[in-house]
């Protein structure tokens, strides 16, 4: 499905190695713009840093590649300017990243979506879905399962586009009214 050439915003959710990252990808580069992958993830180890080439390799070299654990919405108002269009993966580890951290949730997601709603470019996020397994044995693992479903729903809410891939197969959740 190519995106809707009109919203300024998608999300797209699914859980680890849906295929979930290379259709957000394939959503970019259908604006014919400028593609500026705004990483989260942080090369903490060997398997992290696996991953992270697996996706450079992916993209290619027409990718300007911004890497950002934390200040999100700082990055995407520099980024998300006319002529770009910005890829930010991923909500959920941006998160894990901020609690790491010792950030107040609310306050940095508060600050994210009211960054969202003025950006002047396509943006497209990527966000694992994490609430549809067991319930976490740990206060920890819990809050940041609500958090992410919660940010979720939020940026849904303003997105004008939300699709959840599974097994390489996007199904298109909200679409642009």
């Amino acid at each position: 499905m190519p995106p809707e050439m009109t919203v300024q915003l998608s999300l797209v959710l699914g859980g680890a190695r849906s295929g979930k990252s290379a259709y957000a990808e394939s959503l970019v580069e259908a604006y014919g713009a400028n593609a500026v992958y705004v990483a989260t993830a942080a090369a903490g180890d060997s398997e992290m840093a696996g991953r992270i080439r697996d996706h450079q390799s992916r993209r290619g070299s027409g990718w300007r590649t911004v890497e950002e654990p934390l200040e999100l919405a700082a990055t995407l108002i520099r980024e998300a300017v006319p002529g770009n269009a910005v890829l930010v993966d991923c909500l959920t580890l941006w998160l894990a990243n901020l609690m790491e951290a010792g950030h107040h949730l609310d306050n940095e997601t508060a600050d994210l979506l009211d960054t969202l709603v003025g950006l002047q470019a396509p943006v497209v996020l990527v966000s694992n879905q994490v609430g549809e397994g067991i319930v976490p044995d740990n206060e920890l693992a819990r809050r940041f399962r609500d958090h992410a479903g919660l940010l979720h729903q939020k940026i849904a809410g303003e997105a004008g586009q939300v699709i959840l891939v599974t097994a390489g197969l996007p199904q298109v959740l909200k679409r642009p009214s």
